[in-house]
């Protein structure tokens, strides 16, 4: 990504991710445009969801990404394996039991087929898939999915979908 070799040594190594990747890296977040919008609107529904963030991702990174696009006030909990003590997919019931809510009246909105809405379905949630049209694991074109599967090509579409499922 820089250009540059990484160094071997796993003290160089710690100090080069930290002084050179991590800038780069952060400097490349990036807010797609139906994010805010989404979240206003199931901010004013009567019966709005409540909302948390489940990734497997790094806490304090997660938070800054939320923080650093003003989203972080939208979602009760950020959840991580940190949290959690599990990670995806185990973390779908753990994070359940967190929020308190039965899987049976969750929803987990995610853009990975596989890992975030099969596996959320295998959990006993409602699994919608944000298809943004590309395959964030290969970098190709999104997968396949057969009819069975909930799926929005833009998060402004997600209101309208969850009134639809009764969850």
């Amino acid at each position: 990504m820089l250009g540059e070799p990484v160094p071997e040594s796993p003290g160089l190594l710690d100090a080069w991710i930290a002084e050179r990747y991590l800038t780069v890296f952060e400097e490349s977040w990036r807010c797609y445009p139906d994010v805010q919008p989404c979240l206003e609107t199931l901010k004013r529904l009567s019966r709005g969801p409540r909302l948390a963030v489940l990734t497997n991702g790094d806490p304090e990174q997660q938070r800054a990404k939320l923080a650093r696009f003003g989203l972080l006030e939208y979602f009760e909990a950020v959840l991580t394996p940190a949290e959690l003590g599990v990670a995806k997919p185990v973390a779908y019931a753990a994070a359940c039991r967190w929020m308190r809510t039965d899987p049976a009246q969750a929803v987990n909105v995610g853009d990975m087929l596989e890992s975030d809405v099969h596996a959320a379905a295998r959990a006993g949630l409602t699994g919608i898939w944000l298809d943004r049209g590309i395959d964030f694991v290969t970098g190709g074109p999104s997968p396949t999915a057969d009819e069975t599967v909930l799926r929005i090509e833009r998060l402004t579409d997600l209101p309208d979908h969850l009134s639809r499922t009764n969850v």
